[in-house]
């Protein structure tokens, strides 16, 4: 009996041996690729490199280059993101200017570190980037609003590089209503010159994204849009109820585009977070205090970033796992089906849970999906092959055009 026990032990060990090493051979043959991180945010403060490794327990920061390649990162959109300001003509003119400020600096600082990275403009870059053993650097723009009232903003920064625009934020703009303006509806969905936006992004081949949007926007897009749609970081709101996150009949309806919702590990998205009256009244007295920084100058603008990453480590929430992110995509798989969920992290936007609390534990990701019985194929499609099958569809229809 005893001799019995020590053989099912071994045996037991060897086969979680075994999985671990399949969860590894199987990160490192998928073309993995977030569809969504904030790190432009860190590139506005002083000093950050991206051809550095930092500490994200000290330093706050969830990405640079030599990471990804730790956590066996292929590819990443980095947003562009616009706080929501004013929108009268200067407010606007002056959020175009910002956004492509920071555009410029992503494109200065990927140029700078050639031997590592590359920019990427097509579904069919990664296969050529990934064969010189360089990172994908996709751009995306996270709120319309840097884009203001002017189409012409559209076609000018597709032609820098741009291929997915957020339509909204936190607060509604010029093209959309927000699923978190504490105001309410101002369109009851999208604006006409959202629709006009939307038609104009399908006829260049820029992604829409529908994260952030309220949930009337959400199927307006869906009726308006004549490509498939993504959410670039948003979670299942059956299991985290937040409007940022999407009903299951949104997810139906997401599906039956054959768009993918691309699954966010900011952890209040993920699990509701207990009570932190510290860290709350810490957010609030910094909203108070700095409003839509976006409008600072340059100097106070980094102060003020810097400001909200020290207030983050100084009151650190209680994270949700891996295994919680695991839950969402069990979900979606259920609801939506394989076919339309992958993974956009938001790092650097508050994105990061146990076990995958910055870019070189994504591995973590596979390892639990491994464990919960997904096949090989369905991994792949996780990591990049659904979303990459909406960036070709919406690429050939804009060929046409």
């Amino acid at each position: 009996m005893k001799k019995f026990t020590v053989l099912t032990i071994v045996f037991f060990l060897y086969l979680t041996n075994y999985a671990q090493k399949t969860a590894d051979q199987i990160h490192r043959d998928a073309f993995t690729l977030d569809s969504h991180c904030d790190t432009p945010l860190r590139l506005m403060t002083a000093g950050f490199d991206l051809s550095q490794s930092h500490d994200a327990h000290t330093t706050g920061s969830k990405y640079d280059f030599p990471r990804m390649k730790a956590g066996g990162l292929d590819a990443s959109f980095f947003a562009v993101y616009i706080g929501q300001g004013p929108r009268d003509s200067v407010s606007l003119e002056k959020a175009f200017k910002n956004a492509d400020k920071i555009l410029d600096s992503v494109t200065s600082a990927v140029k700078a570190n050639a031997a590592l990275a590359s920019l990427a403009f097509t579904s069919s870059d990664c296969p050529k980037l990934e064969k010189d053993s360089k990172l994908a650097i996709y751009l995306g723009i996270e709120n319309g609003y840097a884009i203001g009232n002017k189409i012409s903003n559209l076609d000018y920064f597709y032609q820098k590089g741009i291929r997915y625009v957020t339509l909204v934020h936190t607060k509604n703009n010029d093209l959309s209503d927000s699923s978190n303006d504490k105001n309410g509806p101002e369109f009851n969905g999208i604006s006409k010159l959202g629709e006009e936006m939307i038609k104009r992004m399908n006829q260049l081949g820029i992604l829409v994204d529908v994260s952030h949007a309220s949930d009337s926007a959400f199927y307006d897009v869906l009726k308006i849009s004549k490509t498939p749609v993504i959410a670039s970081h948003s979670c299942a709101r059956a299991l985290c109820d937040n409007p940022r996150n999407l009903t299951d009949e949104m997810l139906k309806a997401l599906a039956k585009n054959n768009g993918v919702i691309q699954m966010c590990i900011l952890s209040d998205y993920v699990k509701k977070s207990p009570p932190n009256p510290a860290r709350d009244s810490a957010r609030a007295a910094f909203r108070a205090k700095h409003g839509n920084f976006d409008n600072y100058s340059d100097e106070d603008r980094k102060n003020a970033i810097l400001e909200w990453q020290e207030n983050d480590l100084k009151y650190p929430g209680v994270l949700a796992t891996v295994s919680d992110v695991a839950d969402h995509i069990d979900h979606i798989v259920k609801v939506a089906g394989i076919d339309h969920v992958g993974i956009g992290t938001d790092f650097d936007g508050g994105g990061g849970v146990e076990g995958c609390f910055d870019v070189s534990e994504m591995g973590n990701i596979t390892a639990e999906l491994v464990k919960r019985g997904y096949s090989e194929t369905e991994i792949h499609k996780i990591w990049s092959g659904n979303f990459l099958r909406v960036f070709k569809e919406v690429e050939e229809y804009a060929r046409k055009q």
